[in-house]
């Protein structure tokens, strides 16, 4: 990866920037958090959401331009007492379908140890937890959270969370159902590995329990970092009523389960009227010889991918009393980062993408976004796409 290296500078520059800081004081919430520390009342409500437009073009194809209120997300949650809170988030997408994102009960231990369980966001990256439109740049989500995390990917489970600010930490633990890799077919892919495999709470199959964990730094002023794993294997309804002396049928069962170990690390970066961000993922799968024989699939056995993108409020430059943030974004993944003997490597699963925009704030919580996208895969096929939508963010 040829801008790899730049990920890694710009993180330790800003880093040493950020040295020159006397305090501490980049602690981020997204909306369930910001519900959980909520002072007003017992009955906790929030809502976000957005509409989008976006055209692609280049000079071989024409496209149809699309118009769509990509979803409209409710929040409900209730606070028992100063320990225990419910906390859910309703998503309404593409306008027809309806999911339960969150719902998970969280109880306060102690001040710094959280007790949680239900469904819950996999804590791997900054989109993943952190989606609401006025949060992040762009009207779309950086595409590698699409490609490789897969956002917005929540299981039920259980484990615990908190904050230490003497040591500027936040910690996340948690025991979850894995992927579901097979279920009456494969469902993982080349190009999109994971993405079709998350359960989302519906009904879902565990032979065993994953692990998810992450822990972030923000002891740097205006400063957060963040490392993250995930361990364990794909589930498989093949499982189900196997005979255990059937080698034929736990032969068949094991070559339906993938071993997914995932890493990634983000870092965001906030001084004045500069902002820096970027996430990093690496992820290695194991059975992908047994996997891709037996589905006819071409699961590689590792991906990587990252983004790095840089922001500037011009407002007070431009004396204008609303925020106006131009920003670049520049990402590359690759879903056959390497593959197994007997897979062929599929240029087309290797992405860079270069997006650059900006969002005029009316409010704090209201914005309105405009970006173009230049779009290149592994076999030099170039779509360029306009976007232009509009988001928010209330309690």
């Amino acid at each position: 990866m040829k801008h790899l290296y730049t990920f890694f500078m710009i993180v330790f520059v800003a880093n040493v920037y950020g040295q020159e800081m006397d305090s501490f004081s980049n602690y981020n919430k997204n909306s369930a958090r910001t519900l959980i520390e909520s002072k007003q009342g017992n009955l906790l409500m929030a809502a976000y959401g957005e509409v989008q437009f976006k055209q692609p073009f280049n000079k071989t194809t024409k496209y149809n331009g699309e118009l769509n209120a990509e979803r409209m997300v409710l929040l409900f949650g209730y606070k028992f007492n100063n320990k225990t809170t419910f906390i859910s988030e309703i998503e309404i997408e593409d306008v027809k379908e309806v999911y339960l994102e969150q719902a998970f009960m969280n109880y306060q231990a102690k001040p710094w140890l959280n007790v949680q369980a239900g469904l819950i966001l996999i804590p791997m990256g900054i989109i993943n937890e952190y989606h609401e439109p006025t949060i992040f740049n762009g009207v779309n989500r950086p595409q590698i959270a699409n490609a490789l995390i897969p956002t917005t990917w929540r299981e039920i489970g259980a484990g615990i969370t908190g904050n230490i600010p003497s040591a500027a930490l936040r910690y996340q633990l948690y025991g979850v159902n894995g992927l579901l890799g097979y279920n009456n077919g494969a469902q993982l892919k080349g190009d999109k590995p994971m993405r079709g495999a998350r359960q989302k709470g519906s009904q879902s199959v565990m032979t065993a329990p994953d692990l998810s964990a992450k822990i972030n730094y923000y002891g740097i002023k205006n400063f957060d970092i963040g490392l993250a794993t995930y361990i364990g294997n794909t589930e498989s309804t093949l499982f189900n009523n196997v005979n255990r002396d059937s080698s034929n049928q736990l032969k068949m069962a094991d070559s339906s389960v993938i071993g997914v170990r995932m890493l990634g690390a983000d870092f965001r970066f906030k001084r004045k009227q500069l902002q820096i961000r970027g996430e990093l993922f690496y992820s290695a799968f194991a059975n992908t010889i047994e996997y891709n024989a037996f589905t006819k699939r071409d699961l590689g056995k590792s991906m990587l991918g990252y983004y790095l993108e840089v922001g500037y409020d011009v407002s007070k430059a431009l004396h204008m009393k609303k925020k106006l943030i131009p920003f670049v974004r520049y990402s590359e993944y690759n879903t056959h980062n390497s593959v197994e003997s007997g897979t062929a490597v599929n240029p087309s699963y290797r992405n860079e993408i270069i997006t650059a925009g900006l969002g005029y704030f009316l409010d704090e919580a209201f914005v309105i976004k405009m970006d173009y996208e230049h779009y290149k895969n592994g076999n030099d096929v170039i779509v360029h796409q306009i976007n232009a939508g509009l988001g928010f963010w209330f309690r």
